[in-house]
């Protein structure tokens, strides 16, 4: 897969994050735990940011609206929309249960290379 140059690797300090225009794509690149993460920054439940969503230990990213959780590594689904109390189970219904698309992500010579789509 084609990898685009986005940006030298110490802007993106350890602990932050940043959205990235990649081509149609609105990428949210986080840095935790001396890994780079790069997934679509658009929750697949109801397309809400994930940028303020909290990242927790096991490397998930959790939406900060409905709390559908995320593996960052691979997009797959730890939780699908477990908020608020009772209506969790109607607002998760809106949409079926989907992974978060995930871009490969490469460092090289200072830089931060994303792929130009996410995986498949």
């Amino acid at each position: 897969m084609p990898m685009i140059k986005v940006l030298p690797i110490d802007e993106i300090p350890e602990d932050s994050r940043k959205i990235i225009d990649v081509g149609k794509y609105k990428v949210l690149v986080i840095h935790s735990k001396g890994q780079f993460f790069a997934v679509d920054n658009h929750c697949p439940h109801m397309n809400l940011p994930l940028k303020n969503g909290k990242i927790t230990e096991d490397h998930a990213i959790v939406c900060p609206f409905h709390r559908s959780a995320f593996d960052l590594e691979t997009g797959d689904v730890k939780e699908w929309s477990p908020w608020p109390p009772v209506m969790g189970k109607a607002l998760g219904a809106i949409a079926r249960e989907k992974a978060l698309p995930i871009f490969e992500t490469m460092e090289k010579d200072g830089w931060l290379w994303i792929a130009d789509k996410p995986g498949e």
